[in-house]
Order: structure tokens, then sequence, then C-alpha cells
């Protein structure tokens, strides 16, 4: 008795590790089919993909802080935001309009750079002349502090008129050029104003007329 039971456990036990192979294989076979075929070729890099987008050109930055937080969201490097620095800031010195601040946009502010650029102005000394007067200020002898004031009195007197002489020239030359544009007075004066009072070299855009040109 114990001879047959021992023949029966084992022929159950064998059926059991009979059958376990069969299970196995088809458990396996769904997921070998489940599996995704190979592409056949390497998942393209970041780079890449982002070379291959199409879509609209971004207009240009308005500003410098925005022209930045642009440069850092691309996360390029430091080699090629200087070019790219280097490459706006001299589109913006020759005067390309795209390039420049939206306060000196348009051929109505590029005419007044013309009409300032090719006057010689008392206005141009002011930043030398404030120089002058920290310096004069600084030494020991009241005769000098006393003279220096008062040349300086006179020739910002001499600027304002000078100034306002300007900004009234400007804006009846640049009304004439442009009948259709809305044209402020105070605003064209105080342009002009500005430009006229910064150094020669110093101007941005750079002048595009030498002293003494006629402008039409």
């Amino acid at each position: 008795m114990r001879f047959l039971r021992r023949n029966s456990d084992d022929t159950a036990t064998a059926t059991k590790d009979a059958s376990a192979p069969e299970s196995g294989a088809e458990l396996v076979e769904p997921l070998d089919r489940a599996r995704t075929a190979a592409k056949g070729k390497a998942t393209p890099k970041r780079r890449e993909a982002q070379g291959r987008r199409t879509g609209p050109v971004p207009p240009p930055p308005q500003t410098q802080r925005e022209a930045f937080k642009r440069m850092r969201g691309n996360k390029v490097s430091k080699e090629e935001r200087r070019a790219a620095a280097t490459e706006r800031r001299q589109r913006m010195m020759a005067g390309e309009d795209k390039y420049l601040l939206p306060r000196d946009r348009g051929p109505v502010k590029a005419y007044i750079r013309d009409l300032v650029d090719s006057r010689r102005n008392l206005m141009g000394l002011f930043m030398p002349l404030a120089i002058l007067v920290f310096v004069a200020l600084l030494t020991p002898s009241l005769a000098v502090q006393r003279y220096a004031t008062l040349a300086t009195t006179f020739m910002l007197i001499a600027m304002v008129i000078e100034g306002i002489v300007l900004g009234r020239l400007v804006t009846r030359k640049v009304r004439a050029k442009f009948p259709t544009e809305p044209i402020k007075g105070l605003s064209i004066g105080w342009y002009s104003f500005i430009r006229a009072s910064q150094i020669r070299k110093l101007r941005v855009p750079k002048p595009r007329v030498k002293p003494g040109d006629a402008i039409k």
C-alpha cells in the first residue's frame, strides 16, 4: 500500500513538473508579443530635436533685461552670449531699427538724430563742464571755486537757450518732413536736447552724418 501511495504521489509531482514549463511558456509568449519592436535607429538628442522644430521666429528683445532672460532660458554658453551681445551692440550702434530701443526707432527719430548730429552744439560740453566744476570744487582756493561757479552758471544758461532754439528748429523741420505723423513739440524738443547734450563719440547709435552736412 505504501508503494502504491508513493507511486501516486510521484506521478502527481511529475505531472505538475511536466505542466509547469508549458504554463511558463504560455506566460512568456504574451510578454514577448507585448514588447515594442526595436526602432532601428538611435533616439535623437535634445539639441537635434530642437533644431528640427519649425515655427515662427520670435521677435527681437525690447530691452537688455529681456535679452538676458531669453539667453538664460536658452542655456547657451558664455562665449555664445558674449558673441550675441557683441553683435547686438554693433547692430545697434550701426542704427539698425529692430535692434534700437523703442525710443530711438522709426524714421522720425532717425531724422531728428541727423539734424542734431549735423550741428555743432554748445550743449555737447555739458559733461566735460560738469567734470571741470567737480574738480574746481575740490581745490582749496576760494577764487577758483568762485570763478568756476560763475562760468558754469553762464554756460548752463547758454545751454538752456540753445536747447530751446534747437528744439523749435528741429520740430519745425520734422513737421515739414513728416506732415502725416503726430508730432509733439515737447517730446521732439526733449529728445533733441538729450541727443545734443551727449558727447559725439558716446552717442547711441553713432552719428551717420558729419558736422556741417546739409540734411533735407
